[in-house]
């Protein structure tokens, strides 16, 4: 049987009865996690609570601020006291958060109201990704994790794409009710969250790094600033790694400043109306939900780094290409970008996982590379605002898709001279 064949059979085995739970459990929380009722209209919201556009948008530059800083300090607290438990810390902030544009709804309400769901995100950002990982390779179950990734990130975007038009009309119901229906869904993956089992424990470092550094006794616990030195160290001693924390920054750069920054203006400067904007944005959702499921399309036939640097190239090319389409081509680009980027961010996570080996450092690890994304966008967020002051909006997307491709081809040099056995993932 060709090879393919035998590894599209082998996705089809059902997982073990304790890992589906989990898996399941998993789906629940990250839905329910991230199912902000009130994204669409948070900025009038806001406005009608009497707050200035140089208020909310100063507040999201400190939600920024403190999510970054925030992301070691979380990282590490999940390594010591469990990923499980960490997230139920993250759900149980984020119900809390919710619930203070209720209680408050003015510039103090709103600005701690943000830092918690920093505080809250931060928390969860890596220790979930890490759980999920650890528990089904600890149960035999780690062939389903990317599948398992895709389809809970797709479940909680189908469930935005249901309930975001319903906003409007609850709000007429009650004023604060996007706020309070996501306290209300934070609370549902708390409780998810709770019914998670707990993970089997791990030594402090992994055995060849202990042999091969000097390392404490794998019953010796570290502090902060040790542990940090024992995560830099898996960092340093994994080569693959950092390469694959680099690669990622594309994916994640491309689709956040697509989604966030770019979006509208994107739309605006091919003349289509602002009210057309939410159902190109849901096309958008539908189309990156499809692709989050349906991770196989791809893995069957190309390895993952293969597979990651592809999709990435297609989201920059399939940007470039906006530039010389009308209002139509330009919405059919971008949801082949949406597509393309569901379909990486799973892939893109199983590599990041499987180069990192068997530590309690995990978490801390996922959130060095969640602070690079980070810290890549906020510097190319910079270039966009003055791209757009100099009215050079296609200049940008063109020089955007040549840097990822260069950016690409480097990592994939990089990776391509990393000798065998010097990772710890097959590639």
């Amino acid at each position: 049987m060709p090879v393919f064949l035998r590894t599209r059979v082998k996705r089809r085995v059902r997982p073990p009865a304790a890992a589906l739970r989990v898996i399941r459990l998993n789906n629940g929380f990250q839905l329910l996690f991230n199912l902000l009722w009130w994204m669409p209209v948070f900025y009038q919201y806001q406005k009608e609570a009497g707050l200035s556009d140089s208020q909310i948008f100063g507040i999201q530059s400190v939600y920024y601020v403190a999510f970054c800083l925030l992301e070691i300090p979380t990282g590490f607290i999940a390594d010591r006291i469990g990923q499980r438990r960490c997230m139920q810390l993250g759900a149980a902030a984020m119900t809390a958060a919710n619930l203070l544009p209720v209680v408050s709804p003015s510039f103090m309400g709103f600005m701690a109201h943000f830092l918690a769901i920093a505080a809250a995100r931060s928390l969860v950002s890596g220790a979930s990704s890490a759980y999920l990982y650890e528990y089904l390779h600890a149960h035999g179950a780690g062939a389903h994790y990317v599948q398992a990734e895709g389809t809970a990130r797709a479940l909680g975007l189908w469930a935005k794409i249901a309930c975001w038009p319903l906003v409007g009309v609850l709000m007429h119901v009650r004023h604060d009710a996007p706020y309070v229906l996501t306290a209300l869904s934070a609370l549902g993956s708390l409780a998810c969250a709770a019914a998670l089992p707990a993970l089997p424990a791990l030594p402090a470092v992994p055995a060849v790094l202990a042999a091969r550094r000097g390392s404490p006794p794998p019953e010796e616990r570290f502090g902060f600033l040790a542990g940090a030195r024992q995560a830099a160290k898996v960092l340093r001693t994994s080569r693959a790694l950092g390469p694959l924390m680099v690669q990622g920054v594309a994916v994640f750069t491309l689709a956040r400043i697509c989604q966030v920054n770019l979006f509208q203006p994107l739309l605006l400067e091919k003349d289509l109306p602002v009210a057309d904007h939410g159902a190109v944005l849901s096309a958008m959702t539908v189309a990156e939900a499809v692709g989050s499921a349906r991770t196989g399309w791809v893995r069957g036939r190309l390895s993952d780094t293969t597979v990651v640097t592809a999709l990435s190239v297609v989201m920059a090319l399939t940007l470039a290409a906006t530039t010389l389409s009308g209002g139509a081509g330009t919405i059919l680009w971008l949801c082949a970008f949406a597509a393309a980027a569901g379909l990486a961010y799973p892939v893109q996570r199983n590599l990041i996982n499987g180069a990192i080996p068997p530590t309690p450092y995990r978490a801390t690890l996922l959130s060095v590379e969640s602070i690079i994304d980070r810290g890549v966008c906020a510097l190319v967020a910079l270039a966009v605002g003055a791209y757009l002051a100099a009215d050079r909006l296609d200049a940008l997307l063109v020089h955007a898709a040549a840097a990822t491709c260069l950016l690409l081809l480097v990592v994939g040099i990089v990776l391509k001279r990393l000798p065998r056995g010097g990772q710890y993932t097959s590639l």
